[in-house]
């Protein structure tokens, strides 16, 4: 769901160039989103988001600029999986700021409640909490990124 709602967020966002979704275990690898994630997107105008399950790679911490936790569980294999590549092939091999994407909805240390095992209603609330860390993730990270361009 993280990924529909940024993507939605960030379409004409030239600071955006490649947004994707993995996860730490690969339970679901392969699979669409969840029924439940795909009516909440459409209930609130995010048509055609599509996605296919994946594990995360190493590769990933030098693809992407950010890794965006949900939990700190998440948040604590994310870092783990980094620090193995660093000593195995040293801080180049994995560049990705790791955190967790709460930390942008200004509640430092929030986190996403798993809706999966819950009602229809976890996942309105997880999609409360996409929205407002995306928002928070753009006000606070993309806007720098505009004034250090700016004053180079």
């Amino acid at each position: 769901m993280a990924e529909g709602v940024f993507r939605s967020m960030t379409r004409a966002d030239n600071r955006v160039s490649r947004i994707d979704s993995a996860g730490t275990g690969a339970y679901h690898e392969g699979c669409p989103p969840d029924p439940r994630t795909m009516s909440v997107l459409e209930d609130n105008g995010q048509l055609g988001y599509n996605h296919s399950a994946r594990k995360v790679q190493n590769s990933d911490f030098m693809t992407f600029d950010y890794i965006l936790a949900m939990d700190e569980d998440n948040l604590d294999d994310l870092l783990k999986v980094q620090r193995r590549i660093v000593q195995k092939s040293g801080a180049h091999a994995a560049a990705a700021k790791v955190m967790l994407f709460g930390d942008f909805g200004g509640r430092k240390g929030e986190q996403v409640v798993d809706p999966y095992y819950g009602a229809r209603d976890g996942f309105t609330l997880a999609y409360e909490q996409m929205t407002r860390f995306s928002k928070g993730f753009v006000e606070q990270v993309l806007t720098r990124i505009n004034i250090a361009e700016t004053q180079i």
